[in-house]
């Protein structure tokens, strides 16, 4: 996942890129003073707003990193007995003391270098296509369906980066990784398997994802209408907002991430008790030889990781963006009341 954060998605009115759009409303608020948190200052460039994503999104990604390597290899079908572990916290544990400190950090480089970009491309997309829906499903106020809709149409977008940096990220976090590091893995793979390794579970991303980000970004806003009806500025109902719509997001796409990470791995010793020759491909074998090797059951390997994953790393990434949207419109309001006061 990875989310893919997104601001502005409770009814912003003026995101920079189409702010020309809705002047007149602008300026008929603004007498409301520190009331206006939720429209952000129509001078802010869309490169500003990318960067504040950009920036929340790598610290989605990196801050719960270790957990996330955890997931990864309890969601191995036919693990090596050294690496099967009963909990998070007894999998870290292990994997510090039998693999070093910062074995559970590898693949952090690529995740970052993947997360920045990806996080702004998907704010500047999803920005244009929320505004766009909202007036068309709704002709005020906030648009759940439209919420949904245009963060299912962002993570197009989103995962087109980030797909070929998970593919990377996840094979350097299995048990035994042959590779030396993240160039070695990249010329390893375009050598043995071909670009199109890098690509092999895109659909199966997409397919996860967009259920992701349409039930992370509807939960947030049911949350936030219920705890902050208001939509002030307020640090605890953005962390526990955050944390609950991550939390029931990513246990609802479990089993789509779980054959995601059979593709990425393309786990030898599972593979092979299959007799697959080659590579797996597609998410309906996917989808089956999960199935044949560990039944129903196998379809959930990994959730308590993927969910201890999640809660926090969304919870921090709205935080960030929260806070961002209240410190640039504060600064706004300053500036506007020192002009005033001339």
């Amino acid at each position: 996942m990875r989310w893919a954060l997104v601001p502005h998605m409770h009814g912003v009115k003026s995101p920079p890129c189409v702010a020309t759009l809705e002047m007149s409303e602008n300026e008929g608020r603004e007498d409301e003073g520190d009331g206006d948190y939720e429209s952000l200052p129509p001078h802010v460039s869309l490169t500003t707003h990318m960067t504040a994503g950009a920036v929340a999104g790598v610290l989605e990604h990196t801050v719960m990193y270790p957990v996330d390597s955890v997931k990864t290899r309890m969601q191995s079908l036919q693990p090596d007995p050294k690496a099967q572990y009963s909990g998070v916290y007894q999998a870290l544990k292990r994997i510090i003391q039998t693999e070093g400190l910062f074995r559970p950090l590898r693949g952090l480089n690529i995740t970052m270098l993947g997360a920045g970009p990806a996080h702004a491309l998907y704010f500047a997309c999803y920005e244009q296509a929320k505004h766009s829906l909202s007036h068309t499903f709704q002709s005020k106020g906030n648009s759940h369906l439209a919420n949904g809709l245009a963060g299912s149409i962002a993570t197009v977008l989103h995962d087109a980066i980030m797909n070929p940096a998970e593919v990377v990220k996840q094979r350097m976090q299995m048990y035994n990784s042959p590779y030396r590091g993240l160039w070695d893995c990249v010329r390893t793979m375009t050598r043995a398997e071909g670009p199109g390794a890098f690509y092999r579970s895109y659909s199966t991303q997409l397919t996860m994802n967009i259920p992701f980000q349409a039930v992370h970004f509807i939960t947030y806003e049911l949350m936030q209408e219920r705890l902050n009806p208001q939509r002030q500025y307020n640090p605890g109902s953005h962390v526990a907002a955050g944390a609950l719509a991550g939390a029931v997001s990513a246990a609802i796409t479990t089993p789509l991430d779980v054959c995601k990470t059979l593709l990425n791995t393309q786990e030898n010793t599972a593979l092979d008790s299959m007799r697959v020759s080659g590579h797996l491909t597609g998410m309906a074998n996917a989808f089956r030889t999960v199935y044949r090797l560990g039944g129903a059951a196998a379809f959930f390997k990994g959730v308590q990781a993927r969910v201890i994953y999640q809660m926090p790393s969304t919870a921090i990434a709205w935080s960030v963006y929260e806070f961002f949207k209240y410190f640039m419109t504060q600064q706004q309001l300053e500036r506007e009341a020192s002009k005033g006061s001339r």
